[in-house]
């Protein structure tokens, strides 16, 4: 069975003053435009927000919980909510309390501060987790890092809080000919899993929705759900990782997207070789020994029994075996 699982970031940061000078430091302590922050959040609420959760909301309960979806939501966005958006906050409360919803680690303040201090980093993570306690009731077991920014000396850290999975890119670059529809485990790790972004068919519905000169455009639901089940066989998951605002504000409610996202997830839960996973399903699955070798390499290249390029990661042995590198349906 192919998994679908679905990741949204949700950020929102506190922007600056614009008449904030460098002659104002040190004397005024007053740094943020709250009216643009006000403004802003209000109206990310009324586009996105707030009809995106209606709308999962309805196809968790519509599928009898057979839908699912996990959200990176970061500390400033929590903030925002709580002083401009309550309800917003209220309908993610929501979804949480659905048992369908997974809330993932990240840096609370949606920072690079792993690339420039451990302690930094680490503190970042232990006060989002505690915000998510505080509001949910929860306590991540994934983890995100800024942007997807990934190596091993990350997934090694975050094991050391106590997480179990860890997403990042599935760039090319390290995987090569290898597919990113497969659990990996990074060698230094003993439990934490890593899923990898496909970004091809994230990036159709982020990025090329509604993009007339894209070959595939008008993208629906039923072509969607055909793409993803073209991958059956080919993988274990799909991870389909974008920002929430994909809903509403970056394609706006006039480009369809909305009508396109409950059929979309409605075809795909009517299909039995689909099912929608949160990625802390992932975190009990075992991998093979370290001497599992991977699906069989392109001609003229010898395989790799344990490691991706640059990473150092393994996989469980895919009963999938390419002869060229992967491409999207």
């Amino acid at each position: 069975m192919i998994s679908v699982c679905f990741y949204f970031q949700v950020h929102q940061p506190f922007r600056l003053r614009p008449d904030y000078r460098y002659f104002n430091i040190g004397r005024d302590h007053d740094y943020e435009d709250d009216r643009a922050n006000a403004q802003i959040m209000r109206k990310v609420a009324d586009k996105c927000y707030l009809p995106t959760n209606r709308l999962i909301l309805d196809m968790i309960r519509k599928t009898d919980g057979r839908f699912r979806a996990s959200y990176s939501i970061t500390g400033t966005a929590i903030e925002q909510f709580r002083m401009y958006c309550p309800e917003v906050l209220d309908s993610f409360r929501d979804l949480v309390d659905t048992g369908c919803v997974e809330l993932i680690g990240e840096t609370y303040y949606h920072s690079l501060a792993f690339l420039f201090s451990r302690p930094e980093f680490a503190e970042q993570v232990s006060l989002h987790q505690r915000t998510l306690q505080q509001e949910f009731g929860v306590r991540a077991t994934t983890f995100r890092n800024t942007e997807l920014i990934y190596n091993n000396e990350l997934a090694h850290e975050v094991e050391r809080l106590g997480f179990d999975a860890v997403i990042a890119e599935g760039t090319e670059r390290s995987l090569q000919w290898r597919s990113p529809n497969f659990v990996y485990q990074p060698a230094p790790c003993r439990k934490t899993k890593l899923l990898l972004k496909n970004y091809r068919l994230s990036d159709d519905l982020a990025f090329r929705f509604s993009d007339r000169n894209w070959e595939g455009w008008p993208l629906t639901a039923d072509k969607f759900a055909s793409w993803l089940h073209q991958v059956a066989g080919g993988g274990e998951t799909i991870n389909l990782f974008m920002d929430y605002e994909t809903f509403g504000e970056h394609q706006w409610a006039e480009t369809g997207i909305f009508e396109c996202l409950p059929p979309a997830g409605g075809r795909c839960c009517s299909i039995l070789t689909s099912a929608f996973i949160p990625p802390r399903k992932w975190r009990g699955s075992t991998l093979r020994s370290r001497s599992s070798t991977y699906p069989s390499s392109p001609p003229g290249q010898t395989p790799s029994a344990t490691s991706l390029p640059g990473w150092g990661i393994r996989c469980r042995t895919p009963r999938w075996k390419p002869s060229t590198p992967w491409s999207r349906p």
